[in-house]
């Protein structure tokens, strides 16, 4: 096996030119081509195995399998690597091949998590396991709960907040008078096909906090709530792992209907509550997954703590960095910026309005001297003339 050993090499390195860089078998190299640590320790243990048939002495502290099991994961995984087109190139690539290798031996889920977490890779994302629940009937300082019609994907705006709508149709009643009013008169607007009063119509529907989803193809009247997830609080979407947190949003909600416990109302007025779907608690999720923080300045639940810092030991989502950014502080430094950029503004406009007032000052004087000046000309020559 030492002859015809095949070195996976870091990123922006040739392949080895006094080495084989392939297999009679697959014709391919066994390649590596990030700068992850983790990956290019794994990168060198396998050329190793492949040479000596040598597995790392120190795994078995993070595994509880024979030497002769561990040897047969990374023969599999050579293979497989070699086989991969295009061959993994980041940490969650290598960590789902590395899952796929091993559940195919039945290995159990300690060894799956042992060997990930001895070179420092990722627990992926798809492999998390959620409880299954339904809303609790008494929650402690719950106000009021929504049932909501499915929700637009569109509507998501980031990985912690939404908008949803919940059908008017069954509580007219409650619903005010001139908004009634202005239903009918749209109604009938569209079919007169006076689409300019039906627009402006339904801009009156909407600035009193309704809309008219569209359900089965027929527009139906519903309340408008701006919603924001108790208890996380999620990476703007300028961040990293923002695009990743809304997108797995969209994927647990896009399209469902919700059932969402309201316990306060933030400062920008949207509700705050717990959401359910389809028996997932969807702060459970974003936080098992790690693409969420547990907000601890307003939240306090040991099961939101506990779900974060299991991801965190697992290394999901944004805990893959070993310093991921917290959401809060990165507001705070956008705004720190902002006030200096208006502070630079300011201070700009306040030097331009000095040098005008200073300007103005100097060529009135002057005019004033020129005045005088002509004056004392005309009396000479008035006098003398």
């Amino acid at each position: 096996m030492g002859n015809n050993a095949v070195r996976p090499v870091a990123a922006g390195d040739q392949y080895s030119s006094n080495t084989s860089t392939t297999t009679a078998a697959t014709d391919q190299p066994l390649r590596h081509s990030t700068s992850a640590a983790g990956i290019s320790a794994l990168a060198q243990d396998l050329y190793h195995f492949e040479s000596t048939s040598q597995v790392p002495d120190d795994l078995s502290k993070h595994v509880t399998s024979t030497k002769e099991t561990q040897s047969k994961w990374y023969e599999k995984i050579s293979n497989a690597w070699r086989e991969s087109k295009p061959p993994p190139n980041t940490p969650e690539q290598v960590s789902n091949l590395l899952i796929r290798i091993l559940n195919l031996n039945n290995t159990h889920p300690h060894d799956l998590q042992g060997l990930l977490s001895f070179y420092d890779l990722p627990f992926p994302r798809s492999l998390v396991e959620l409880t299954t629940c339904d809303p609790p009937l008494v929650a402690k300082g719950l106000k009021f709960s929504l049932h909501t019609l499915p929700v637009d994907p569109k509507a998501v705006q980031d990985g912690d907040g939404m908008i949803v709508y919940v059908s008017a149709q069954e509580s007219l009643s409650d619903v005010p008078q001139e908004i009634q009013i202005a239903m009918v008169e749209r109604n009938k607007a569209r079919a007169e096909r006076n689409y300019g009063k039906a627009d402006a119509l339904l801009l009156q529907i909407k600035d009193a906090g309704y809309g008219l989803p569209v359900i089965n193809n027929e527009q139906i009247l519903a309340q408008k709530y701006r919603i924001r997830l108790r208890g996380i609080d999620a990476p703007e979407m300028s961040m990293p792992y923002g695009k990743e947190a809304k997108d797995e949003l969209v994927k647990i909600i896009g399209g469902k209907c919700l059932t969402i416990l309201i316990f306060d109302q933030d400062q920008y007025g949207r509700h705050v509550g717990d959401i359910y779907c389809n028996g997932i608690f969807v702060q459970e999720s974003m936080l098992k997954k790690g693409l969420a923080w547990h907000y601890t300045f307003h939240d306090r639940r040991q099961e939101l703590a506990k779900w974060e810092k299991d991801a965190r030991a697992k290394r999901i989502g944004l805990w893959a960095s070993s310093k991921p950014e917290k959401p809060w502080e990165w507001r705070k430094k956008q705004k720190e910026e902002d006030n200096n950029i208006v502070f630079i503004i300011m201070g700009f406009i306040s030097i331009l309005f000095i040098l005008l007032l200073a300007l103005f000052y100097f060529f009135r004087l002057e005019m004033c001297c020129s005045i005088v000046t002509l004056v004392c000309i005309y009396l000479i020559y008035a006098r003398y003339g």
